[in-house]
């Protein structure tokens, strides 16, 4: 049995043989509304609720299949990561980490992520998962901020040399040891000293001691509480310096709606999400809601991404559902798919950013495979998607999710009409939903700025149509104001995507005299397009005949990349 269904045995909806197949349990998206909520037991934890469960009633079930382009290859079932995950969790008590404790893992994909966050979860750690292309001055950040105690590396080169170079940073700017405990600030003078406050460890010390590690003298470590601090991510900073996110123990459980709904994946199946661990989407798509509803996960640890080789391990794995963001589809769709077979697929998922209508019609035509969109944060889950039932709209982020009650509001606090824009908003005097986040950490006035009135206010605005379908037009700091007119870059973005010639885009605002601002496009060209006056003036014409006149970039401007931040979103403000 796997845990979703002893999650909702008692309840009678849940009565059907399979209960991850939904469509026999539900009639409707209405259906899923009316009906569905998730069992909170006290003191939830996903490692000793869901992990050891399995590891006792089927301990052979498949959790977790990796492989490299080394032709590297594991297979765990959750038997081992069970195991695995009680000798990494004595290996970081034996290294001083406690309930409470941040652990810091910059891991890429390696498959040790899973002993750690299952591990930290064990014994109440705070874990804060980091990607590998952090800078030295993105590590210093996050050190200081969080309070990090001990920092888990793969064995690379660079990273390892920007991670010395950060906590060299700290020490130079002269802080004291007896100043970092003041400010719990996680500094030290030598990355490798025993007796630092912040430690780094790499995986090849992590297995000098994990094999001969002895799990029988681990010690039953205190309590979790079902409101502690659980996760910590970091924000991509897309509108300033990056957040750190709380989340507690319940968080898992809300992503049972990210994977069975949207991501539709199955008991037995294997799912894929391309994300690497550093960012909150990895753990959307790369542990909690999978095994939860049963199906194992594939991770590819894969240095440079090439569309044939993802293709390929689809094929030679049998993955079942795959998520990745669009920019991906992007280049998928230029691979000769008849190369190879993927009809193992049954459900494909994209977010965290706009998904062109020519992108999803040409993947459909090369694969049978709609894509479903779906529109969330890393402060939340899936807030709103196009689930099981629906039928897709273009251009649509699709309906509310089950857990959340979604309004859109405008700048006075009223619900606004259908079809008027405002601010992305969730309602919490009826129910707070399982996945929203705690508050941001050790933030409260930043955490206050977000919550008020029993609302979540998301700072994304949208617009919702008569049938309940939302439609994203972009964050609220980021309109762009021109001869008296308020335009949405991202309404833009979504036409220009469309033109066979663009790759990329990014829309901005830029100075000028008379209108204030007027827009400007920056794009990215696909391959066999050559940049000049007569391609920015074709582009132009295309625009004009599918937009509002004053919303027209009247810069065109092509680049061959645009400026991002390290999780490959969009940053408007270094335009």
């Amino acid at each position: 049995m796997n845990y979703l269904k002893k999650l909702f045995q008692s309840q009678k909806i849940f009565s059907a043989d399979n209960c991850t197949d939904i469509t026999k349990i539900f009639s409707s998206y209405e259906d899923i509304q009316n009906k569905f909520q998730i069992p909170v037991s006290d003191n939830f934890n996903f490692t000793r609720d869901v992990v050891d469960y399995y590891a006792q009633v089927e301990p052979q079930k498949r959790a977790l299949v990796w492989c490299n382009d080394d032709g590297e290859e594991k297979i765990f079932s959750f038997e081992d990561i069970s195991r695995d995950s009680k000798k990494t969790a004595q290996f970081l008590i034996d290294n001083g980490i406690k309930k409470g404790d941040v652990v810091m893992l910059m891991l890429r994909r390696r498959y040790e992520f899973w002993y750690f966050m299952v591990a930290c979860h064990r014994i109440g750690a705070i874990a804060i998962p980091a990607t590998v292309q952090l800078t030295d001055k993105d590590i210093e950040y996050r050190v200081r901020s969080s309070g990090a105690k001990l920092i888990v590396t793969i064995d690379d080169e660079n990273v390892n040399k920007e991670i010395d170079s950060a906590l060299d940073l700290i020490s130079r700017a002269g802080n004291t040891i007896d100043e970092c405990k003041k400010n719990n600030f996680g500094i030290t003078t030598d990355a490798g000293s025993e007796n630092s406050i912040c430690r780094k460890i790499t995986l090849s010390q992590f297995h000098k001691t994990f094999d001969n590690t002895n799990f029988a003298l681990y010690e039953i470590p205190p309590e979790t509480k079902n409101s502690d601090t659980m996760v910590v991510f970091f924000t991509s900073g897309t509108s300033g310096e990056p957040k750190m996110v709380a989340h507690n123990f319940l968080y898992p459980l809300g992503h049972i709606v990210t994977a069975l709904f949207w991501q539709r994946v199955s008991d037995g199946g294997l799912h894929l999400t391309l994300a690497e661990t550093g960012w909150a989407k990895a753990l959307w798509g790369k542990l909690y809601g999978q095994w939860i509803c049963g199906s194992a996960v594939f991770v590819y640890d894969f240095i440079t991404f090439k569309p044939d080789n993802v293709l390929e391990k689809i094929e030679k794995y049998k993955v079942t559902t795959f998520c990745a963001p669009p920019t991906i589809y992007r280049y998928l769709i230029r691979t000769d798919f008849s190369k190879h077979d993927i009809t193992s697929l049954t459900h494909c998922t994209t977010a965290g950013e706009s998904l062109s209508e020519e992108v999803s019609e040409t993947f459909f035509k090369k694969t049978n495979l709609k894509i479903h969109e779906a529109y969330g944060q890393t402060e939340a889950t899936v807030i709103i998607g196009n689930f099981f039932d629906s039928e897709t709209k273009p251009g649509s982020m699709g309906k509310a999710s089950p857990c959340y009650d979604v309004i859109i509001e405008n700048e006075n606090g009223d619900e606004c009409a259908p079809n008027e824009k405002g601010q992305v908003v969730v309602k919490l005097d009826k129910k707070i939903p399982l996945g929203l986040f705690s508050g941001y950490y050790n933030d409260e006035e930043k955490t206050r700025a977000v919550f008020s009135d029993k609302k979540y206010y998301t700072g994304d605005t949208a617009y919702r149509d008569e049938d309940g379908y939302f439609f994203y037009c972009g964050r609220g700091d980021d309109v762009i104001k021109s001869a008296g007119f308020r335009i949405s870059p991202y309404e833009v973005e979504k036409v220009l995507a469309s033109h066979p010639a663009v790759m990329e885009c990014l829309v901005c605002g830029i100075p000028d005299e008379k209108r204030g601002q007027v827009v400007k496009a920056m794009i990215v060209l696909n391959d066999g397009f050559e940049p000049g006056e007569t391609l920015a003036r074709e582009i132009q014409e295309y625009v004009f005949k599918r937009i509002a006149l004053y919303k027209r970039p009247r810069v065109v401007e092509f680049v061959k990349s645009l400026p991002k931040t390290v999780s490959d979103k969009i940053v408007r403000k270094k335009v």
